[in-house]
């Protein structure tokens, strides 16, 4: 299913996609090249927006939940990538520990581990879930509306390894994105693979980190293909030390905004779009959706509500938000079923597996659509997504879209890869 453009505007998107479908060669052969010299994240998944002028990540998430989202149509494409992903760090892996979420009773996120299993039992391991939470002190059984199960099983930590009862893996898996900070127990493992590696959660990530990378990437490919960078870059600026709800750190917000807002201006007055700048504010680390808010003018800043600065306070797991980035909101013109909607794609290794729509009804074209009430609708990326169909008009096949979709995505995860590089705590530094 390919959602409808809504927008008279697709004149750039348009000719982006029949750039990008002109240098398809060029494109595969300069990420070839790329992934030469730079790791890949184990996993990732990224939300694209389409403007119709313009196509751009507005966030990168390296401890993808989501997985059940993906159609079963999609899992041929994801079990090799997993296989092409664990032959390169342990080829000899039989065991895969998942340590997962701490909120284990939520539905959703169990059939996305559900989901996870699949794919490394069919590329060949013995997978069990270790989880950090001291409320699980034996192995638990969770039943989900599916009727499937799964069991959750207390951690184990040995001098210098981390497992379960009779069960030593080579390698360790973490779906829990360690936004309340890195537990000991995760720390100095002995030839044991953990993945992501520590410095990848988000009590050291940050996203501004993350989109100066993507700046550098976007600046090369859009060099490599003759266009703006801008077309697929959101503009962003960073703020430390801020608190929305106390009123502290507010200075700082109000120039960036101003300034982002004014330079938004001048490119839609250059590509003649006749839209309303916004930007977006959001906690520089977290994720689920929480510490967001839309700003279309930097007098709403001071005419911000308790319940906006109320959530504005704190992020996931009750961590107070002190960070913020300030990002060139994109707008999404893309409609399922006369809802808003957003493409989200999810990869392994180097590889586009699938993705979905994230569409949200009560939501609208400038507004975060990972809130409550949102639901999903899978892509046709398992048939189409890595075959672009040539001679097509541009916007007019799914193939196309989705392709065009799958390297915005592959520029965002090799962002990623820059950004774990330049972080490494362990990496040598050379002047």
């Amino acid at each position: 299913m390919v959602p409808h453009l809504i927008t008279a505007l697709t004149g750039p998107i348009n000719e982006l996609e029949q750039r990008i479908l002109d240098s398809t060669p060029a494109i595969e052969r300069w990420f070839r090249l790329e992934w030469m010299e730079h790791t890949p994240p184990f996993y990732s998944s990224v939300d694209v927006r389409n403007a119709g002028f313009k196509l751009a990540p507005v966030d990168t998430n390296l401890f993808p939940g989501g997985w059940n989202n993906l159609t079963p149509a999609m899992l041929p494409l994801a079990v090799q990538a997993a296989m092409a992903a664990i032959e390169k760090i342990c080829p000899e892996a039989r065991n895969l520990l998942v340590v997962p979420e701490n909120h284990t009773r939520n539905s959703f996120y169990l059939s996305n581990l559900v989901q996870l299993k699949r794919i490394f039992h069919q590329a060949g391991l013995n997978v069990r879930f270790g989880s950090l939470s001291a409320e699980i002190k034996a192995p638990t059984t969770l039943n989900l509306p599916t009727g499937e199960a799964i069991s959750i099983e207390p951690l184990i930590r040995t001098d210098r390894r981390l497992g379960l009862k009779n069960f030593d893996p080579c390698t360790i898996l973490l779906n829990n994105d360690l936004s309340a900070g890195i537990p000991g127990m995760l720390e100095d493992l002995h030839e044991q693979f953990l993945l992501p590696p520590l410095h990848a959660g988000w009590s050291v990530r940050r996203k501004s980190h993350h989109f100066k990378a993507y700046e550098e990437v976007s600046k090369r490919f859009g060099k490599l293909l003759g266009i703006d960078p801008w077309l697929i870059n959101p503009m962003f600026a960073q703020c430390g030390e801020v608190n929305i709800a106390e009123g502290t750190g507010m200075e700082c917000l109000t120039t960036h905004v101003d300034a982002l807002l004014s330079k938004v201006k001048r490119k839609y007055k250059e590509y003649g779009i006749n839209e309303k700048p916004f930007v977006v504010v959001k906690a520089d680390n977290g994720t689920y959706g929480m510490g967001i808010m839309t700003v279309r003018d930097v007098k709403d800043l001071d005419a911000l509500n308790r319940k906006t600065k109320n959530k504005m306070s704190v992020i996931k797991d009750g961590q107070a938000l002190s960070e913020v980035i300030i990002q060139e909101g994109v707008l999404t013109n893309e409609r399922v079923n006369d809802a808003v909607a957003e493409p989200v794609v999810y990869m392994m290794d180097r590889y586009v597996v699938g993705g979905f729509y994230r569409v949200h009804a009560e939501r609208g074209v400038d507004e975060n659509l990972n809130a409550p009430g949102a639901s999903f609708v899978p892509l046709a990326f398992a048939d189409s997504g890595r075959l672009p169909q040539p001679g097509e008009k541009p916007g007019s096949s799914s193939p196309n879209r989705f392709y065009m979709y799958g390297v915005i995505a592959r520029l965002a995860m090799l962002a990623a890869s820059y950004e774990l590089e330049a972080t490494d705590p362990d990496a040598e530094v050379y002047d």
